[in-house]
């Protein structure tokens, strides 16, 4: 039985005809493939730009002059140090402290602020916490979201938008006109490469769609992009961490401001410091193909971990995987892998294992 989708993208049309039967993420259709080859998908975007609809995030305004108060209680960063025109990944977490979701919050100015969040609890969270405040919360399936990504990226906005998007650093945004339709541009993604999020309304997204086609941009389906992700160790919600796992085990620490006020979880959470239980680690698997995902991961015949988000690398020619393991592994530590049908090792190697230093996202 297919599953009924609650939320629409604007770019649907797009998605179907390029061959995507519009399969479920977080409740919206959403192109998990296209008739193109993923690994030509994969080139586009390390190569000269590809675009991915991201518009099944979902995009909450909070306003007031209590939002940012409300944010702060929600999320483990200091908001105080993110002024109009920048924006911050950070963790919300439960009571217990155990990451209820992953987010981005923008400050746009004026007592507004957007959260851009997954599939995780953050709704309902933000509702608890902004109880009995000044605030007004806003969400809204209108705002979509279209990620261009890849080196080319820059030249080909900048070429037909009306702001310098030289101009933006890492994690900072602004509103912009693109092929003569108002959105706002953030120089954000999940890619691995230097890109930018461009928010418009559904009445215009199309238009911008269908022009950044005819620039040359790629579109790419989630299979390509859980490729980059993974080559560029970037974590997704319920596979790599879910409320069992703590910032501190899935490589998220420097998204806790433990200086700030209090926030949900943070006593648990500082008490946990130190009480680890798997660290996130990539895995280079002796393997010609990818694997499935949640295979055993074993040393000397004792379990110590598990696959979560595997993928193929055709480029690096290398069979990839992000995985929990005990805290105590060295990198370097070669781990047999059960899989279904076959037995093999990995060796755990450092993340992220394209463009370690991360030049291509930062510079």
């Amino acid at each position: 039985m297919t599953k009924e989708l609650s939320r629409t993208s604007a770019l649907a049309s797009r998605h179907t005809a390029l061959g995507s039967g519009l399969e479920d993420w977080n409740g919206m259709g959403t192109a998990w493939t296209y008739n193109t080859d993923p690994n030509d998908e994969h080139d586009a975007v390390r190569d000269r730009a590809g675009m991915f609809d991201m518009s099944p995030l979902k995009k909450v305004f909070v306003r007031g002059v209590e939002a940012q108060a409300v944010l702060d209680h929600l999320t483990t960063r200091d908001l105080s140090k993110v002024p109009p025109g920048k924006a911050a990944y950070l963790c919300v977490l439960t009571e217990a402290g155990g990451i209820a979701d992953d987010a981005i919050v923008s400050n746009n100015g004026g007592d507004e602020w957007m959260i851009v969040h997954g599939s995780g609890d953050t709704m309902a969270l933000l509702e608890a916490s902004a109880k009995g405040r000044g605030v007004q919360i806003d969400f809204t399936d209108d705002l979509h979201d279209v990620s261009v990504q890849g080196p080319a990226a820059l030249d080909i906005l900048n070429a037909h938008t009306d702001i310098d998007v030289a101009a933006l650093a890492y994690f900072e945004h602004a509103p912009a006109t693109l092929f003569g339709h108002a959105c706002r541009i953030s120089r954000t993604g999940y890619s691995g490469e230097r890109g930018y999020e461009v928010f418009a309304n559904g009445a215009v997204i199309t238009d911008i769609w269908d022009k950044l086609v005819n620039t040359g941009v790629t579109p790419c389906s989630f299979t390509a992009l859980d490729k980059v992700r993974i080559e560029a160790g970037l974590l997704f919600y319920g596979y790599d961490m879910t409320e069992e796992n703590t910032p501190w085990e899935v490589g998220l620490g420097f998204t806790v401001s433990r200086s700030k006020g209090d926030f949900r979880g943070k006593a648990a959470l500082l008490a946990a410091r130190g009480q680890e239980q798997v660290n996130n680690v990539c895995l280079d698997i002796d393997h010609p193909d990818m694997v499935a995902g949640g295979e055993t991961l074993s040393l000397s015949g004792k379990d110590v971990g598990v696959i979560n988000s595997p993928c193929y690398s055709h480029r690096m020619g290398k069979s990839l995987a992000l995985a929990h393991v005990h805290p105590d592994l060295p990198l370097g530590t070669s781990l047999e892998v059960a899989g279904d049908g076959f037995d093999t090792t990995s060796k755990i190697v450092s993340s992220p294992i394209y463009d370690p230093k991360k030049t291509r996202t930062h510079s």
